[in-house]
């Protein structure tokens, strides 16, 4: 299926796009010129040492000692990456304070704080200041340092100040529960704990003195606990302080310094993430310095990012778009950080955002998209978007109906540029191109250096149909291993043992015959109905495109020979599910899906039960309903909305 092409550039976005000036110093520097994209992707993906090293010349990263080679020993898992090196992160992200140290680098807009703005000086200097105060309380390389806090300034300089003295960074967002929390860091013991006592959101105030005094007593390895005071500046009865054992956040900033990098090598642990973690603990996912600098600085390329523009990424902190964001600051370009509800006071409120900081790009999960299209605003109208240049979206699918909406409803001369990948390798498979048209439901290219393919199940490659997501060849950015999985077994497992020394990452994919890349959900919750498969966000779409539904789930209980049963289950605007509706939802899937994908059965739910980071729980309701034990299926403190579960208790219940 060709789909309608909705946005081209034009020969001036062309020829002045990062991309470009990066083919151009291939041919110049390297004797390489291409006819196409693919052919470059080709080249990017079998001449691996060529490709990476190029990336590392072209964008001149600093080190100490450079790599003696980009990539020592090729296999997956356990390829070696930039042997010889000795290099740090931060060095990277701080080194335009040296030659542009009153530019600004960050600016940030707060519920809970107001507005901030950091020049590049300013931030370097800040992260000096708290670096020195971390290494005053015994913090060494290796050591990890952990944070319960929004995505704002603070965060930031915790997380580069921890970076600079080689130890190990971690993050929580303040709005996960504290089972969820903990679950997390103590798999990881770590010596220092930074936390923020209270909130505001959507105008509520948020008060959790009681629940970071919970964590760090549940954390016997804390050496030191520093709290981020927020309680007192927003509520007037508020008069209880945090314990005297805790250190003062501001105290940290009060010895203003240069910073001192403590050079590490290639591999050396920066931070760690986690997995979705809905059964069982959460995977504490280990990533290395260069490793981040590489994927990061090649991602750039794909989103146009530069020092002249003004990128913001609309995430929580807990999410891997946190991390990823600081690609921006990495290529000395302004970032903004929102911490905020993004519909309060209204659906137009991120937009305005967008308008007052001149931002010149803007990224948000496909949900925040869905969710302005079905409120019916139109940002264009009420906003001055004319800086606006590009536009992201990740987390799930962006259908076709929202691709429509931002051309239509937010500027029509706008560059979108879904991109799919993951918090394991914290970078995208599938992205954007500057130079390629867009279409719409498509991502417009497999990103360089990853040797993507769509395979089938006998593991041969295919192309315009839907098949299984894999990397054939190893990333600078994939795992170097999950914490305590002392002898790889739980990395093997949730990677490579299916296509043994290939990337299995569980989606379903389609690589176009042009190039290009769709989505279509996890592989492991597939749809099968009388041998036909399909992944779940094709009647997603459908059923979305629908004025009176919100949200929806649908799972097929098809198992072990049964003929399947497909119960969809939809959150209404308003009302409730009458025969009407359920004839226009069936309507809807037969005339846009197929007649094949009708639902046996419809049904109304308060809401769809969701993992933190957003994704639906589409696989652990479909364990349950097989026969899952409901306190095995799902790890409920890993989840966003928890209590959403009990109806599918109940309905798993009823149905045995």
């Amino acid at each position: 299926m060709t789909r309608p092409v909705l946005w081209e550039p034009d020969a001036a976005r062309v020829a002045g796009s990062s991309m470009a000036r990066f083919e151009a110093w291939l041919a110049q520097e390297r004797a390489l010129t291409f006819q196409n994209y693919e052919e470059m992707w080709a080249w990017s993906t079998t001449d691996l040492e060529g490709f990476w090293s190029a990336i590392w010349a072209f964008f001149d990263l600093p080190a100490f000692e450079k790599p003696s080679q980009m990539l020592a020993k090729d296999q997956m898992p356990g390829a070696v990456w930039g042997p010889g090196s000795a290099l740090n992160y931060v060095d990277h992200i701080l080194r335009h304070a040296d030659t542009r140290p009153d530019a600004i680098a960050l600016r940030a807009q707060s519920e809970t704080f107001g507005d901030a703005t950091f020049t590049w000086a300013e931030l370097h200097t800040a992260v000096g200041s708290v670096a020195a105060a971390l290494r005053d309380m015994g913090v060494q390389q290796g050591d990890r340092v952990v944070a319960i806090l929004p995505n704002t300034p603070t965060a930031l300089i915790a997380f580069l100040a921890t970076a600079s003295l080689g130890a190990v960074w971690s993050i929580c967002a303040p709005d996960m529960g504290h089972v969820a929390i903990l679950d997390r860091f103590k798999q990881i013991e770590p010596k220092v704990l930074i936390a923020q006592d209270a909130y505001r959101h959507a105008g509520k105030i948020i008060d959790r003195k009681d629940v970071i005094e919970g964590i760090a007593a549940g954390l016997p390895s804390l050496n030191h606990k520093v709290v981020v005071p927020a309680r007192d500046m927003m509520a007037e009865e508020n008069t209880r302080t945090t314990a005297s054992d805790w250190h003062l956040w501001d105290a940290m900033l009060n010895a203003p310094q240069s910073v001192e990098s403590t050079q590490v090598p290639f591999d050396h642990p920066l931070w760690i993430v986690y997995s979705s973690g809905t059964t069982g603990n959460p995977k504490p996912i280990v990533h290395g310095h260069g490793g981040i600098i590489l994927e990061a600085s090649k991602q750039s390329l794909h989103m146009d990012i530069g020092p002249e523009d003004r990128f913001c990424w609309f995430t929580s902190s807990g999410w891997i778009m946190w991390n990823a964001q600081w690609m921006a600051l990495g290529q000395g370009a302004q970032v903004a950080l929102f911490d905020g509800a993004p519909n309060y006071p209204d659906m137009q409120v991120l937009w305005r955002f967008v308008a007052d900081e001149r931002l010149t790009y803007f990224g948000a999960g496909a949900a925040f998209f869905a969710g302005c299209l079905k409120a019916g605003i139109t940002p264009r109208e009420s906003t001055d978007l004319s800086a606006l240049r590009s536009i992201g979206s990740t987390g799930s699918p962006l259908s076709e109906d929202a691709y429509r909406w931002i051309y239509q409803a937010v500027k029509p001369d706008v560059w979108l540029a879904p991109i799919s990948g993951g918090t394991d390798f914290a970078g995208a498979f599938v992205l954007g191109h500057p130079g390629l048209p867009v279409r719409s439901g498509e991502m417009q290219a497999r990103a360089l250096g990853n040797a993507v393919q769509a395979f089938d199940p006998d593991g041969a490659p295919l192309i315009g149909a839907v098949g299984e997501l894999v990397c054939k060849r190893p990333l600078p950015s994939m795992p170097l291993y999950f914490w305590g999985d002392t002898d790889g077994n739980r990395l093997h497992d949730a990677y490579f043992d299916t296509y043994p020394g290939i990337w299995r990452h569980g989606d379903w994919i389609e690589i176009t015959e042009h190039g290009g890349a769709v989505i279509y959900g996890r592989s492991d919750a597939t749809i099968n109905r009388k041998g036909l498969r399909m992944g779940s966000s094709e009647i997603y779409s459908a059923v979305e495109a629908l004025d009176q539904i919100v949200d929806s789930l649908v799972v097929d209980l098809e198992y072990l020979g049964r003929e399947s049963f497909m119960p969809l289950f939809v959150v209404l605007r308003d009302g409730t599910l009458d025969d009407a509706l359920k004839h226009n939802i069936n309507n809807a899937i037969e005339q846009t899906v197929s007649p094949r994908f009708i639902p046996n059965e419809i049904i109304q739910i308060a809401e769809v039960p969701r993992t933190l980071s957003g994704k639906k729980l589409e696989v652990p309701v479909k364990k349950l309903l097989l026969g899952g034990d409901p306190a095995r299926v799902v790890n409920r403190s890993s989840m966003a909305n928890p209590d959403s579960f009990d109806f599918f208790v109940a309905y798993a219940e009823n149905r045995d």
